[in-house]
């Protein structure tokens, strides 16, 4: 790849990878970078997922410094105009990764691109054809894993987790000014919010209406601050559209779309036990918390402790790096009873071991009977409570209070 080009996007996307002169954001670049190469040089094509702004195609520009490569920007009308005969484009890189930024934007691409790849692995090429971006999952997912199945292997890019910040008053930061990049290492949290606040504006105008819905700008950010404020509830998309005057059908198809463009989590019920009367509705999160913040106008540590979304916005942050932390094959769910009885979070691992998570923000965390109730029930193998605290130390038999940066290095021992 043409180093000045190389150069010049850097300083378009303007991330945390160039712009941090210390050490996190170089160990998060490392870290990202070994495991998206391990993938290219095991697969045909991989799918680095996440939203805007995260960092993608730095990593990407990274990748490709060390490798020959090509990079088309599916954003620039310019580079979708090579594309007008793929097949003779990708024909022309032959042995090169290709790598294809904000791949939602031609996802007639896919169909093009599962020929190519067959093509080239009988040329004796077999891995590291392509790199596909994307900012979104939902039809990007539906459309490569129709196409490209057996052939592609995925990867988020997740904002900074708590386990990369390190220290008390960093893992603060994180949780009020949110992990994007361009957010936590602002000057200051006025600049923070400034960010955060261009972020949400540029989803809201130039985002959303480039994956085709027509949706009216205030409306969505009505219904994605009404998320906010009802951080990790379970969601009711009929008191939901009533307060907007939608339909129930037309709030749900909100959500959907913010979920696939990767800005909201549907974290599912546990519903094994059908003799129970267990809650059927998911619980919502915005995934960001300084997102939450931003949509609230909480700019500062002390409005985010004055506002009663406190709590919910911190589990919240703590369910997205656990999540985030945890092995290939997790599946994560919530459990609650309608008699009250409640786990924040349910990991099933790999190799059927079951943690159950209860996220307190206080310095003196306390069991309900509810989580006993709920433990008997899922029967896992380790219950935890986390806390603000650094203390590890045991609560009750076969639960640990245990700090969200411990319990995530648990979840990577794994």
């Amino acid at each position: 790849m043409h180093r000045s080009r190389a150069a010049t996007l850097r300083r378009r996307y303007n991330l945390a990878f160039l712009l941090h002169n210390g050490t996190i954001s170089r160990m998060k670049a490392r870290k990202a970078q070994l495991s998206v190469t391990t993938l290219i040089e095991r697969h045909p094509a991989v799918g680095l997922l996440g939203p805007r702004q995260v960092g993608k195609t730095t990593l990407a520009l990274e990748i490709a410094e060390h490798r020959p490569s090509v990079y088309l920007d599916l954003e620039s009308p310019s580079d979708r105009a090579k594309l007008s005969e793929p097949e003779l484009y990708f024909a022309g890189h032959a042995g090169k990764l290709v790598i294809l930024d904000e791949i939602q934007r031609v996802p007639e691409l896919f169909q093009v691109l599962r020929g190519v790849i067959d093509g080239r692995r009988r040329a004796g090429q077999r891995t590291g054809q392509f790199l596909v971006l994307g900012s979104a999952t939902g039809d990007l997912l539906r459309q490569s894993s129709e196409s490209l199945a057996g052939r592609i292997a995925y990867r988020e890019l997740t904002p900074f987790l708590a386990d990369e910040v390190g220290g008390a008053k960093a893992l603060d930061d994180l949780w009020v000014r949110g992990g994007f990049p361009g957010s936590w290492l602002a000057r200051n949290d006025a600049d923070s919010m400034e960010w955060r606040m261009a972020f949400i504006r540029t989803y809201l105008e130039r985002d959303v209406p480039q994956l085709g819905p027509r949706i009216p700008a205030e409306t969505l950010r009505r219904f994605w601050t009404m998320l906010a404020h009802e951080q990790g509830g379970l969601f009711n998309a009929s008191k939901v559209a009533g307060a907007l005057g939608l339909s129930g059908q037309t709030v749900a198809r909100y959500l959907d779309l913010m979920t696939d463009l990767l800005l909201v989590r549907r974290l599912a019920p546990w519903a094994a036990n059908a003799g129970k009367r267990l809650v059927r509705s998911p619980k919502v999160y915005v995934r960001d918390s300084g997102i939450v913040h931003a949509l609230l106008g909480l700019p500062t540590m002390d409005a985010v402790l004055g506002h009663p979304v406190a709590g919910q916005s911190w589990e919240g942050m703590v369910v997205e790096n656990l999540i985030a932390a945890a092995p290939g094959g997790t599946t994560a769910w919530f459990y609650r009873t309608s008699a009250g009885a409640e786990v924040d979070l349910v990991l099933d691992l790999p190799g059927r071991v079951r943690w159950a998570v209860e996220i307190k923000r206080t310095l003196s965390p306390k069991l309900s009977h509810g989580f006993h109730y709920a433990k008997s029930d899922l029967k896992p193998k380790a219950g935890w409570v986390v806390y603000p605290g650094a203390e590890r130390y045991p609560l009750a038999p076969g639960v640990e209070v245990i700090s969200l940066p411990d319990l995530m290095r648990e979840l990577r021992g794994l």
